[in-house]
């Protein structure tokens, strides 16, 4: 499996690069929170995101995208978490676009091209407890006419209270099916919440929300297999973006050592702190391996890549967590003030450990 990166890659990775840190450094995401924006990204910044070609990378030419693949969403959500970028890329140019991709019908094939062009923004609705887990889903999908009706809740759906269309995961009598219903549709109830990273997500309650069986997405009861795919598809992506987070705190961290003196000495010459660095370093490498391991999987073979995907999730898990906590740590009080950018990144780190599954949760799944 190879890890290194072709020069397309290359040039993708360089592009979003100076693209997130022209248009959407950490400032931006000070602003959104500090004028409380209820969208919770910046518009302009999707539109040029679509405009750069990111938000199609993992669709096909035929609907209107470039199917770069899962390294290239990688390489993009990398640079995002080096910038604490707000946007919908994970709900609706991964986890949405996979989902849609993997079902493969005319609904998906109609949805698509205003997924790239992003006219519309999609949320994944899948979670209904505190925790992540898929394999508990409750929410119910029974027969009514023609179609069906959907009764339940579900928790952090990102983006889910500005999506224009909600992929819904239920149970029927005949297994797991997801459904593609709108955001205005009678009965659903949706709940903005802030999170901790100051990003957003939705609580959904769904009473008697009809649906047709137009609105089903792929084939009733044959839902599992779109649900791990575009769930693996997330987690790879967010692990990669946690490893640009982790990055860019380490470097914050390295620079500070240089420059801050204590008793007459820069503090990056004592050997304690010189021995936490290293180590950080060491790990920050084995979790790019991991990640690339990931992506170079979902890219040549995505139903054998599980495993892979789980060890990059969870390795990013712990040293994400790790590198947060060093930033904090070695730069003394300042650390845990508002004016350095470091709390940020672990807010925004810990919120992304627990999305689509923690350390825990995937390290289970690699033993079983």
């Amino acid at each position: 499996m190879g890890l290194l990166l072709t020069d397309d890659e290359k040039m993708l990775k360089e592009s979003a690069e100076g693209f997130f840190t022209d248009k959407a450094p950490v400032s931006q995401l000070r602003a959104l929170r500090d004028d409380r924006d209820a969208t919770g990204y910046s518009k302009q910044l999707w539109a040029d995101m679509a405009e750069m070609g990111f938000t199609g990378v993992l669709v096909s030419e035929a609907e209107g995208g470039f199917d770069m693949g899962f390294m290239a969403a990688g390489l993009i959500a990398e640079q995002m978490g080096r910038n604490l970028t707000a946007s919908p890329f994970l709900s609706t140019s991964v986890l949405a676009a996979t989902a849609l991709k993997s079902a493969g019908d005319e609904k998906a094939a109609n949805l698509l091209p205003d997924l790239v062009s992003g006219k519309t923004v999609m949320a994944l609705a899948v979670d209904e407890g505190r925790k992540h887990n898929p394999d508990a889903i409750e929410m119910t999908a029974s027969p009514s006419g023609n179609g069906f009706k959907l009764n339940g809740k579900k928790a952090m759906v990102v983006d889910g209270h500005v999506a224009d269309q909600i992929i819904v995961a239920a149970q029927t009598e005949d297994g797991l099916t997801l459904f593609v219903v709108p955001a205005d549709a009678n009965g659903l109830n949706t709940e903005r919440t802030i999170m901790v990273d100051s990003r957003n997500a939705a609580r959904m309650v769904f009473e008697d929300v009809e649906v047709t069986g137009e609105q089903v997405l792929g084939e009733v009861g044959k839902g599992a297999d779109i649900l791990s795919a575009s769930l693996n598809a997330g987690r790879a992506v967010l692990a990669a973006e946690m490893l640009g987070a982790s990055a860019q705190v380490f470097e914050a961290t390295n620079e500070y050592l240089k420059e801050r003196k204590q008793f007459g000495k820069i503090i990056g010459e004592f050997q304690a702190l010189q021995h936490r660095m290293a180590h950080l370093y060491c790990e920050l490498e084995l979790a790019r391996t991991a990640v690339y391991a990931a992506l170079t999987a979902l890219d040549n073979n995505p139903k054998s890549a599980a495993p892979f995907v789980s060890m990059a999730k969870a390795k990013l898990g712990s040293v994400a967590k790790l590198a947060a906590l060093e930033a904090v740590q070695l730069h003394g009080g300042m650390g845990m003030t508002d004016e350095l950018d470091i709390g940020l990144y672990l807010k925004r780190i810990r919120v992304a450990q627990e999305l689509l599954g923690d350390a825990d949760c995937h390290i289970a799944k690699i033993n079983n």
